[in-house]
């Protein structure tokens, strides 16, 4: 560009006050947004010389701020090397400009208090006499210009900290300055002229010498005659709040207040604006009226708080401020003190209470407080105290009284239920919702006394140290730690009154022996040497019935068991006559389910769960057929009350003590959403302070938990073979068989060996023994997968790390497949193929728990050959035998790998056994002759092939009772 060639700056208001500036030159061409900062703005400060302003690239047109556009129009600098034309529009928004910057450094402004009462911040321009004539008509309609002058201000108030926040201080003192919905005339109720506004804003100064003030005077209860309340004006003076005055007919205001008559009869015809029933209120002598009791009320209730929103000052009685503080509770005093509490047996066992009332400060009992309600009044003087007996509290204790009336008393579950949610939440009451007794306690406080043995009682349920202990049964063929003991405790004094509990101690400390043992105690103490006793209910998943039965026929051998399972499991008639003799019922979720209608038709003594988190999922068919069943006494035992939502701890509580938490959807509302999106410690403290005497958990790093473990302590998983194994088990056996008599010598052991790999594929993992890859199916088809699923997402719920021994190297591919994708989480597997160096870094990953959580790996799967020997690997607290070795020697060994020096923790040794097959016999073999172990079996499986036809089939044949329904 050459010279000095003309720039023609255009230019426009686009809203918000902002303005926009482009140009082009003389020839036509566009200039871009970059010439013109350099041309337009190279000598603007404000601007820091262009740099600040946005701009727009395919135009080239720079956008200006309310309060820069203004500082520039008025005084624009352009480059001395460039010849500037301004458009009309332009020209025009520069005059208007000068004129703005001098009414902003001269004052001659103010809020607009029409628009910031309909919620717009909008400032005046303020013109002196003298200049409205010339300058008035440039900027009169022209509603962009008003807009951009009011934005300008509203720019430097933000630009300007203290500034804005003395205007939002104003805003909160004053809140009758700010916008008035005009579907509900609120908070004022009514509009400021523009004088009044502007008196109130602090922008003029008001030469009213007094405020006006409102007075509400109780009844003079002592007069002769009917007393009624008064509410007189009061007018303060602005110099000495001291000075109080209340006009008179005859006096009406003091001389030199005479001149501002009108002033206080606004203030009072304003009155009648903000509290529409006192419109008609006959003022005596101007400033002084006499209001019916719910007049008074709702006075004191709101019409007081309307005044002062609207900037008035407001007298009332002494007591009012502390009456209000007090909020009204309805008591439950329990009858009596001398029956033991060992009287109560249930949760829904009912006991006897007197009502009381407090209101105010003042007791009253169940027949003066009904009396009282019946007069209907607001506000009431007893015993020398003013109380309020609000229309809703009258009527939700009213419900109340009904309710429990119909009831003749409360029950045990609800007097717990309050005691502690009145500990943890004053003003708190049930979570209960969706009946009218869950409508009334939603909103009611109800306080209980207890009386000494009910204190005691439930004293003991929010401290378990001090319940009494009691001794193992003798049936029991174990020896319970100390914290088992007390576990068993635990269990038969919540049985004791009939209250549901959880039991949710850590994986391996014991939660089978102990509810073994809480059940031998249990039909010892209610028997008496009879079996006329109803049987109590376990159900489990499918995967560790076997394993339950196993521990049973260990632990209580005197325990008569009925396994329902199979598809020769008994129907309606059939199943009652079967149990009758039965101490316990062993059946699965699923045909829980499938049998609701046999199962329901019993009433059982207890019903305990096992994995209990089964039932999380409160809408399933699974959970609500659980939740039907009826028993005197209600167990869960799970190691994970929650996994992923709260809405799980209220499925296991609504089995073991339905209702106590109320509905699903009132605990989502009070309790899960609030918690799940934000915390909420408080009601996180709640929600433990009312699950917490129902709720056993001890954990395995707890030091005194940690003192009673051996250091390495190892289990049996039994787990049953579904359909489709025992099909493919049953094939395989009757193959061998058919042939086996016809083969010799290296033939018939070849044939054996061969037979031994398929049966224990099968016992794995029917994907295993059908070589089926890719994207097979796995789920529901090995019992041994689910329970070894189960157990692992246990641990790691817990932070425990695992190894994983199989001998089948494509089953370490299949489950480490299998674990990844159901636990969304990296697993590790050791085979023969794995090269050194990443064998190396394999084992030092695991070991490392210093790593990032998406680096770390908790999971360690390992093929018995190459992981099973010079390894240290001590991170792990869990060993699995996944498929046997049947060689004790080379188990311990690979269990080795965690139980060696370094290792800090106990470790839990998991041996998997599947029931009905070769697996569970020759398991059986070894623990006879664990002594002779090496000598038998120590060769490996060869000593099989040594076997008669006849022991052949005595150890492979599959045992019906274990397959599948």
């Amino acid at each position: 560009m050459i010279g000095l060639d003309t720039l023609l700056a255009d230019g426009e208001a686009v809203g918000g006050g902002r303005w926009t500036v482009s140009g082009r030159w003389q020839g036509g061409v566009p200039v871009t947004a970059r010439e013109l900062r350099l041309r337009l703005f190279a000598w603007h400060r404000p601007s820091l010389y262009g740099i600040w302003l946005e701009e727009e690239t395919e135009t080239g047109r720079l956008f200006l701020s309310p309060f820069t556009a203004l500082h520039y129009f008025a005084e624009p600098v352009v480059s001395v090397h460039t010849r500037v034309e301004w458009s009309e529009k332009l020209q025009q928004a520069r005059e208007a400009a000068v004129i703005f910057k001098e009414a902003l450094e001269k004052g001659w402004y103010a809020p607009d208090p029409e628009a910031w009462q309909e919620g717009r911040r909008s400032w005046k321009l303020l013109l002196p006499d003298d200049r409205l004539q010339a300058d008035g008509r440039l900027l009169s309609g022209n509603p962009a210009y008003a807009a951009w002058f009011s934005a300008a201000i509203e720019e430097q108030i933000d630009s300007h900290p203290a500034v804005r926040e003395a205007w939002e201080r104003l805003a909160a003192e004053k809140p009758y300055l700010l916008e008035v919905s005009p579907e509900v005339q609120e908070p004022q109720g009514f509009r400021l002229d523009e004088e009044e506004w502007l008196v109130a804003a602090g922008w003029k100064k008001d030469e009213v010498p007094f405020r006006t003030c409102f007075q509400l005077a109780e009844p003079d209860l002592d007069s002769d005659g009917e007393a009624a309340w008064e509410l007189r004006l009061v007018l303060q003076d602005k110099q000495d709040a001291n000075v109080l005055v209340m006009p008179s007919a005859e006096d009406r205001l003091p001389a030199d207040w005479a001149a501002y008559t009108d002033r206080f009869l606004r203030d009072r015809d304003r009155c009648a604006e903000l509290i529409p029933s006192l419109e008609e209120l006959a003022w005596q002598g101007g400033a002084e009226a006499e209001l019916t009791d719910a007049q008074a009320y709702e006075f004191l209730q709101e019409g007081s708080l309307r005044l002062l929103q609207a900037g008035y000052s407001v007298f009332l009685p002494s007591w009012w401020e502390e009456l209000s503080r007090h909020r009204p509770k309805l008591r439950a005093k329990l009858k009596g003190g001398g029956s033991k509490a060992s009287a109560l047996f249930g949760a829904d066992q009912l006991v006897q209470f007197d009502w009381k009332v407090a209101v105010g400060g003042v007791e009253l009992s169940e027949d003066e407080f009904l009396r009282m309600a019946a007069e209907r009044k607001r506000l009431m003087y007893i015993r020398g105290r003013w109380i309020q007996l609000d229309p809703a509290f009258v009527a939700q204790v009213q419900m109340a009284l009904r309710q429990s009336g119909r009831k003749k008393g409360l029950s045990f579950r609800e007097i717990l239920e309050m005691h502690l949610l009145q500990q943890e939440e004053p003003g708190a009451g049930s979570v209960s919702e969706g009946d009218e007794a869950g409508a009334w306690k939603e909103q009611l406080r109800i306080e209980v006394e207890l009386n000494t043995q009910m204190a005691e009682l439930i004293g003991r349920l929010q401290h378990t140290e001090r319940i009494p202990a009691v001794e193992p049964p003798q049936a029991l063929k174990a020896d319970l730690r100390r914290y088992q003991r007390e576990g068993v405790s635990w269990l038969l004094f919540m049985r004791r009154f009939g209250l549901g509990c959880c039991l949710a101690d850590d994986m391996g400390l014991g939660k089978t022996v102990q509810f073994i043992a809480y059940l031998l105690h249990a039909r010892e103490e209610k028997s008496g040497g009879t079996k006329t006793v109803a049987p109590a209910l376990l159900i489990c998943p499918t995967s560790v019935l076997g394993n339950w039965q196993k521990e049973l026929e260990r632990f209580a051998p005197s325990l008569n068991i009925y396994l329902h399972y199979g598809p020769q499991r008994g129907k309606g008639d059939e199943l009652e006559e079967a149990i009758k003799e039965a101490d316990l019922v062993l059946t699965s979720y699923n045909l829980a389910q499938i049998d609701e209608e046999e199962l329901a038709a019993i009433h059982w003594d207890t019903i305990a769960l096992d994995e209990a988190q089964n039932i999380k999922n409160a809408y399933t068919k699974q959970s609500v057929a659980v939740r039907r069943l009826e028993a005197d006494h209600r167990i869960a035992l799970t190691g994970t009350p929650i996994e992923n939502r709260l809405t799980e701890l209220w499925s296991i509580f609504d089995f073991i003590n339905p209702g106590y938490l109320g509905t699903l959807s009132a605990f989502s509302h009070k309790y899960v959403n609030p918690i799940e999106k934000g915390g909420e410690d408080e009601l996180v403290m709640q929600v433990q302070q009312l699950i917490r005497p129902f709720l056993l958990r001890r954990v395995k790093k707890d030091p005194a938990i940690q003192q009673d473990l051996p250091e390495k302590y190892e289990t049996k998983a039994y787990v049953s073979l579904t359909v489709e194994q025992a099909t493919l088990y049953e094939n395989v056996v009757q193959e061998l068989m058919a042939s086996v008599d016809h083969l010799t010598g290296i033939e018939k052991k070849g044939q054996i060996l061969a037979a031994l790999t398929k049966l224990k594929q099968i016992c794995d993992h029917p994907a295993l023994f059908l070589k089926e890859t890719g994207a097979a199916t796995w789920e529901d088809r090995s019992s041994k997968v689910s329970r070894l699923m189960a157990m692992v997402q246990e641990l790691r719920d817990e932070g425990d790390s695992c190894l994983i021994f199989t001998q089948f190297v494509e089953m370490g591919h299949l489950l480490r497949r299998m674990l990844e994708q159901e636990l969304g989480e990296r697993v590790q597997f050791l085979h023969g193929g794995v090269p050194k160096k990443q064998r190396d870094e394999m084992v030092a990953t695991f070991q490392d728990q210093g790593l990032k959580e998406r680096e770390r790996c908790g999971i360690f799967i390992l093929s018995l050959k190459a992981g099973g020997t010079g390894l240290n690997l001590t991170a792990a607290n869990h060993v699995f035998h996944f498929d046997r070795w049947w060689n004790p020697a080379v188990e311990n060994q690979a269990t080795d790998r965690a139980f060696r020096i370094g290792q800090t923790r106990n470790v839990q040794v998991h041996k998997f056994v599947a029931l009905g097959t070769l697996e569970e016999r020759i398991d059986e073999m070894i623990e006879r002759k664990q002594g002779l172990s090496q000598q038998i079996v120590g060769t490996g499986e060869n000593w099989v092939t040594e076997m008669s036809t006849n022991e052949l089939k005595e150890l492979f044949a599959l045992r019906r009772e274990w397959m599948g329904k």
